[in-house]
């Protein structure tokens, strides 16, 4: 399969790195490429009030009732800067006098009322980034499905923000059979998972990058190298197909589930 989404850490730390940038500005609003040029006039020379994130969606509140809704899908990406001309095909350039940010390749850019953002986050489940984040929300969506956990963490619609990466490295580190029906995971088990969740992520939007391994798995711990990839940190089956699992030493194993490549460690993950 392709490459993956960003996950919702990623989200999270674009809202603060624009709300740093231009929260109760008044800024301009282009499309450089033209794609977004009627849009982009509805929010030009008003204020921004402030970006938030759900999940892997982007909500960025200008004066009136206006709202700008971003899915960055696959190759979405923002950049900031000082103030220069667009390079390449950039969609949005949000300006004020000493910074711009430009948005290139999203899946999704609208402008929105509030009342449809209201709509949209009512189909998202709830977000561990979020402080208003009810788990059990997911928890009652996860325990009416056959489907298997590792499908349900993915599923926007039961938890919003997880990724790929996110949903392997929660299922190793709590030993969790990915394949195991949700209807058959316990309390206990999505107790764990949440709080994992809940700790890592946060720390996700610190970082910019996504660590999952334990400190007696590090790398200056084991006695190897760092990771070299260019997604991010230390995890422990996440695109390690094939190699030696930190804590077992059996191979990681990879199959495709959901749309996406899954991994995990047969040995370590049985917990049925």
């Amino acid at each position: 399969m392709g490459g993956d989404m960003p996950e919702g850490h990623t989200l999270h730390r674009l809202a603060l790195d624009l709300n740093d940038a231009f929260a109760g500005v008044v800024v301009a609003v282009s499309s450089p490429q033209g794609r977004f040029a009627e849009s982009a006039e509805l929010l030009n020379h008003t204020q921004l009030e402030a970006a938030s994130a759900h999940g892997k969606h982007l909500f960025v509140e200008f004066h009136s009732d206006r709202w700008l809704h971003v899915h960055l899908g696959l190759i979405g990406k923002f950049t900031f800067s000082a103030p220069a001309e667009p390079r390449g095909e950039v969609r949005l350039r949000i300006q004020s006098a000493v910074r711009v940010a430009d948005l290139r390749g999203p899946q999704l850019c609208v402008v929105r009322t509030g009342y449809e953002i209201g709509a949209q986050l009512a189909l998202l489940g709830p977000d561990p980034l979020r402080d208003d984040a009810d788990p059990e929300v997911a928890w009652s969506r996860i325990t009416r499905s056959g489907r298997p956990i590792a499908a349900l963490l993915m599923d926007q619609s039961v938890l919003s923000g997880v990724g790929n990466v996110y949903r392997a490295e929660v299922l190793f580190r709590n030993r969790i059979d990915p394949h195991r029906p949700g209807n058959q995971i316990s309390r206990r088990s999505w107790d764990a998972i949440w709080a994992d969740l809940v700790t890592l992520m946060p720390q996700g939007v610190v970082d910019n990058r996504i660590d999952t391994v334990r400190p007696e798995h590090a790398a200056e711990a084991m006695g190897r190298p760092p990771r070299q990839d260019n997604h991010g940190g230390e995890v422990y089956v996440y695109r390690r197909a094939g190699m030696a699992c930190w804590v077992c030493g059996s191979k990681v194993r990879t199959e495709v589930l959901a749309g996406r490549n899954l991994f995990w460690c047969g040995r370590c993950q049985r917990r049925r």
